[in-house]
């Protein structure tokens, strides 16, 4: 790759023609009220939608839209096989070893705390959990409350400067007291991958199981489950160009079988009486009520897109353009990139001193790039880097050179007005 020595000037990727996929994204042919292009930079957050995605909804809620599992006629039983289709297409793209180790669920932050609420029910007074640093809150503030309700204790993973979790220190985190250890695959905030494989190993010559929160991994990399042998992954279809509002757990079968249904109502019994309910199956047994039936849909409609590219060249572009902006922002004046690792995806959080991630935030928008600042959900991960807020750059396939330039443009811009 060529880095471009000024910010104006653009670069080539000749194995990925980005210009042809954004076409497939009608969003990001929006430009602001003076013509300026609009760049999204936020994909960590949510990811934009193809029009795939929008039109197997649409089409859906035109002509197929009726309740799943409950009616025998064709329109219940046609909108009943795209939910379970939408369930075998997520069980094949992870390759779990079969559909009813698939659950649906509202996104990531649900799944983890249907884990932590079911299995959590066997945990008692001095259990641990071991945990990392760098987690979002969605995978803190759950064990926080089992541990204020059970009693048990939170054991953390300490990360280094570069943002890479300190392997020599799990190891001794790993005790006859452990009960379950639980990470994120990717950092939302520095972009590390975790090896993850390695620690479910490690957990499991321990007789440990495995909470994996795969919200930002499986944007960017194809996740097998059955290799990585984890006892659980989780992540939401809307950061994989799918919809908000529905999300995956894996599980492996021993351990839904195991564990009690997380909510109750319809769908999730098999009888019922004024004496007792006998619970259905898996995976109905924690599907309670009516399921995002249309994002089920939505997201089978993103696995069939995501499945249509060159994933090896989407992680080429990807790491390319991540390269890119890197080299802009450092040479930015008094720009702090927090976390180095040598492994991550295209995530860049930064700060800039003198000034606050919120008004950087509000220049880039004037401009017409659009950038994540504060917290980002993972308060610990700033308090380990000494900062209260910063901005975050989230890259995908469907981002260019360009808008990385238009970024840099608009932080130099930054520096003449706010400093």
């Amino acid at each position: 790759m060529t880095i471009a020595t000024e910010t104006t000037q653009s670069i080539q990727f000749p194995d990925w023609d980005v210009e042809r996929v954004r076409r497939d994204f009608p969003i990001l042919s929006q430009r602001m009220r003076d013509g300026t292009p609009f760049s999204y930079l936020d994909n960590a957050a949510t990811a934009q939608k193809p029009r795939s995605v929008i039109a197997a909804m649409e089409q859906f809620y035109r002509c197929d839209n009726a309740n799943v599992h409950r009616g025998v006629y064709g329109l219940a039983e046609r909108a009943t096989a795209a939910y379970e289709g939408a369930r075998e297409k997520v069980r094949a793209y992870l390759s779990a070893r079969a559909p009813h180790e698939i659950l649906f669920v509202r996104g990531t932050t649900e799944a983890i705390n249907l884990v932590a609420a079911c299995l959590g029910r066997r945990f008692r007074r001095g259990d641990e959990i071991v945990l990392t640093g760098m987690e979002h809150h969605a995978n803190i503030v759950p064990w926080q409350m089992l541990r204020d309700q059970a009693g048990i204790a939170l054991r953390i993973v300490p990360i280094t400067e570069a943002g890479e979790l300190d392997m020599g220190k799990l190891q001794g985190l790993l005790n006859e007291r452990t009960r379950l250890v639980t990470l994120t695959h990717v950092s939302n905030v520095l972009g590390t991958i975790n090896p993850v494989a390695d620690i479910v190993r490690l957990a499991h010559r321990h007789n440990l199981p495995v909470l994996i929160d795969g919200a930002q991994a499986v944007p960017h990399m194809r996740v097998d489950v059955a290799a990585l042998d984890c006892d659980f992954y989780c992540f939401s279809a809307h950061k994989m160009f799918g919809p908000t509002g529905i999300g995956v757990l894996y599980g492996k079968e021993a351990w839904l079988e195991s564990m009690p249904p997380f909510q109750t109502g319809g769908e999730m019994i098999r009888s019922v009486s004024f004496e007792q309910t006998v619970f259905a199956g898996l995976p109905r047994k924690f599907e309670a009520g009516t399921p995002h039936i249309a994002g089920a849909v939505g997201l089978a409609a993103a696995i069939d897109y995501l499945s249509g590219l060159d994933l090896a060249a989407t992680a080429r572009y990807e790491s390319e353009l991540l390269e890119y902006a890197t080299a802009h922002l450092l040479g930015l004046p008094g720009l702090r990139v927090l976390g180095t690792a040598r492994d991550k995806i295209g995530v860049i959080s930064f700060v800039m001193e003198g000034m606050h991630a919120h008004d950087l935030g509000t220049v880039l928008d004037d401009r017409g790039v659009a950038v994540r600042v504060g917290h980002h959900c993972a308060m610990p991960v700033m308090n380990f880097y000494g900062v209260a807020a910063a901005a975050r750059v989230s890259l995908a396939f469907y981002n260019t050179a360009e808008e990385v330039d238009r970024l840099v443009d608009g932080l130099h811009y930054a520096v003449r007005i706010l400093r």
